[in-house]
């Protein structure tokens, strides 16, 4: 993929040719020149084989093999580790047509009639995406070589392109501000607090900015939506888990697996209502436990789509309220005890944003 989304390469399938004119000049107008336009979709498996497509929009119902057959044929052509952004277009719009499109791999489900606006930032946001994931993937395949180096210059590139990444997700959701600086921040003050190592601690420091990484794989509809998911929404947010964990995974460094790590375990519950493995108590890694804390003491402190910015007092009963139940009571003590004993962190917090602090 060229280093100017523009300049990605899309195909688009549907089997109505004023389909695909409307979404030529829409990807046109947005400067896409490289677009591929196939009304077969057998047409279509042909031409990603023949190219190196980094984009595929493909209507739902059509002849020959309907949308999410492509989808199938498509993730079967694609190498094991790779990251393809599928985005179906369609009139369908019930939950089970898009709760089966993203299951089968779409990235994003958009309905008909769609306004060229909608194209062009969905589009954006997925190559977007794409390019990032890129990066990582060639970065961690030439780690071993590059680390034998161990130069300034080195160390400055790992931390930039994990910064980046993590900036991706919130890239999706602008309401949070510098959320990933700030949980960092505070992971790694409560790591110290609980007894981790200064290497450990700016370990974790560095890895929790990635633990809601896999948002970057959530349709904007649900990551976005003002108001609570519905059960269907919510097991498509859960998602994000999984998709994180897919990015981060085949890391050769102790940060990439960490932050692996965290991005599996920090949705975990001290009572084991949590999410994806149900796990309770101390067998949820301290790591996940800490970055669960500070994800969400910052989360309750600062607006969302959902919800308005909560006083700090409010946030903090909370959070005691959670101890034994959401959160270990060990790190809940933690929590108060670093707020309480750094007022350069409030200052800090307040300087990146953090309402009511």
């Amino acid at each position: 993929m060229d280093a100017r989304p523009a300049q990605a390469t899309i195909l688009i399938v549907d089997d109505e040719e004023a389909n695909l004119l409307l979404l030529e000049r829409i990807l046109g107008s947005g400067g896409y020149t490289r677009v591929i336009a196939a009304s077969d979709p057998r047409d279509a498996i042909r031409h990603f084989e023949e190219s190196d497509v980094d984009l595929v929009i493909t209507d739902l119902h059509m002849p020959h093999l309907s949308g999410l057959e492509l989808i199938d044929a498509l993730i079967e052509r694609t190498a094991a580790g790779s990251y393809l952004p599928i985005a179906m277009i369609t009139a369908d719009v019930s939950p089970e047509a898009e709760q089966e499109a993203l299951s089968r791999g779409a990235k994003d489900f958009i309905t008909k009639p769609f306004k060229a606006s909608q194209i062009h930032i969905r589009v954006h946001n997925l190559l977007h995406t794409r390019q990032l994931h890129l990066e990582l993937q060639r970065y961690t395949e030439n780690l071993e070589a590059l680390v034998q180096e161990r130069t300034i210059e080195l160390e400055a590139a790992r931390l930039d392109i994990l910064e980046r990444l993590a900036q991706a997700a919130e890239f999706r959701d602008h309401t949070t501000g510098r959320h990933t600086h700030r949980v960092g921040v505070l992971a790694g003050l409560l790591a110290a607090k609980v007894g981790f190592s200064d290497s450990e601690v700016e370990l974790i420091k560095q890895a929790a900015p990635l633990h809601d990484v896999g948002k970057i794989g959530i349709p904007d509809h649900i990551l976005l939506k003002p108001g609570k998911l519905t059960s269907d929404e919510f097991a498509t947010m859960t998602q994000h888990v999984g998709v994180g964990v897919k990015l981060l995974s085949r890391g050769q460094s102790d940060l990439i697996h960490l932050a692996e790590l965290i991005a599996l375990t920090h949705h975990e519950r001290w009572d084991g209502s949590g999410y994806p493995r149900g796990l309770k108590g101390d067998a949820i890694p301290l790591a996940g436990q800490v970055v669960a804390v500070a994800d969400v003491f910052d989360t309750l402190v600062n607006e969302r789509p959902y919800k308005p910015a909560w006083p700090y007092d409010n946030a903090v009963a909370e959070m005691q309220r959670q101890g034994g139940h959401w959160f270990s009571p060990r790190l809940v003590e933690a929590l108060l005890e670093v707020l309480g004993e750094n007022p350069d962190l409030l200052e800090e917090l307040k300087s990146v944003g953090v309402a009511a602090l």
